[in-house]
């Protein structure tokens, strides 16, 4: 799907200009996104898959594959049946297809022994493999990828946008808190209401956090919507969980003046593959808190510089850091400054230029015009 994230990065390849590049998508959005999708603002060619209808359920179709001219390069998830279908053809007609990979966690994924077996079979055999960084890599060996065919490309964000964002949104920054009931020091989460992101274990944290901090007042804010809104809600009302404010979802442009408006960033996931959110969360110079089930994660957040890292499913463990960063504001400035230094130059056009890499690598020389 066309993800935010996503488009600003094949825009900035588009922008380049050095690969001729065609994106393909399987759906425009999902029930569980709720992000804008506006075609106007894309810069790069693009189509939407056929589908094939079989009985109750419709299959995408990479029917291009099918057609006299082929790409130089096909690059694609492998996880659906569109992508395993695109890997079949472009086998059978010689063409070089690389997967794109993340790792994933068991807390996320239910691992099949014949789905175990098939990543193996099409890891090993695939032209290359595009990940994000060490936990990337790991996961690609493990399923028996060569490390001479395994490449880099970052993640991303719009680091402009979010730090930007927060110079405007400062001025206005106190007023802002007051409308939305935050008080004292306030937690941000940012992503999806559902069990696998560990929201649970946060009211749990948090609630703790305001236990042993009685007489200093702390918030939460939730960004967001979800299968499990209702439940988490719930769960407030029966602890007697204050100072909790679900403020629903953001699009990209109201996020940073969001973000601004706490003063740690928490990620209590179970098992992301990576969680983008934290990166935003650093381009506003917040100190990170997460769990250690979040792929690369100790790429971006070094233990007691710009946050901590604790155990997934541990709400004591995340009370405890929630705790001293509540109590420590020198530590949250200082962590806040390096966190934007840790990211500052994760930008779009930073992954342009790593998948330009990557495929120049791929197709065997630098210089020449690859279409991908």
């Amino acid at each position: 799907m066309p993800a935010p994230y996503m488009v600003e990065r094949f825009n900035a390849v588009a922008d380049r200009g050095i690969l001729e590049f065609e994106a393909w998508f399987n759906d425009r959005t999902a029930g569980d996104r709720s992000w804008l999708v506006d075609e106007r603002t894309w810069r790069f060619k693009y189509r939407f898959l056929p589908a094939i209808a079989a009985g109750p359920n419709r299959y995408k179709f990479p029917i291009r594959l099918v057609s006299r001219e082929l790409p130089d390069v096909l690059v694609s998830l492998y996880a659906e049946p569109s992508f395993l279908v695109g890997w079949a053809i472009g086998r059978l007609r010689k063409l070089r297809h690389v997967f794109w990979v993340e790792v994933t966690f068991n807390s996320w994924v239910r691992r099949y022994w014949w789905k175990e077996m098939l990543k193996r079979y099409l890891f090993s055999r695939v032209a290359a493999v595009i990940t994000v960084g060490g936990d990337g890599r790991r996961y690609a060996r493990h399923y028996d990828a060569p490390d001479d065919r395994i490449f880099y490309a970052r993640h991303t964000v719009d680091v402009e946008h979010f730090s930007s964002g927060r110079r405007v949104a400062l001025p206005e920054r106190e007023k802002f808190r007051s409308e939305l009931g935050l008080r004292g020091v306030t937690f941000v989460y940012v992503g999806r209401l559902w069990w696998g992101k560990g929201v649970n274990y946060l009211l749990d944290a948090f609630a703790e956090v305001q236990q042993r901090l009685k007489g200093s007042e702390v918030s939460l804010l939730l960004l967001g919507d979800g299968a499990d809104e209702g439940k988490l809600r719930e769960q407030c009302r029966r602890k007697s969980i204050q100072n909790v404010v679900f403020a629903g979802f953001k699009q990209k442009p109201e996020l940073p003046r969001y973000y601004t408006a706490a003063d740690v960033f928490v990620f209590p996931t179970l098992g992301d593959p990576y969680g983008l959110v934290v990166d935003e969360a650093m381009a506003c110079s917040l100190p990170i808190v997460s769990t250690s089930e979040a792929g690369e994660i100790r790429d971006r957040v070094a233990d007691g510089v710009n946050g901590y890292i604790v155990p997934a499913e541990d709400a004591p463990a995340l009370a405890d850091k929630m705790e001293l960063l509540a109590q420590d504001p020198e530590a949250r400035a200082r962590m806040g400054i390096a966190s934007f230094d840790r990211i500052k130059d994760h930008t779009p056009e930073g992954w342009a230029k790593d998948f330009e890499a990557a495929i120049a690598k791929i197709v065997g020389s630098g210089d020449r015009m690859a279409r991908a």
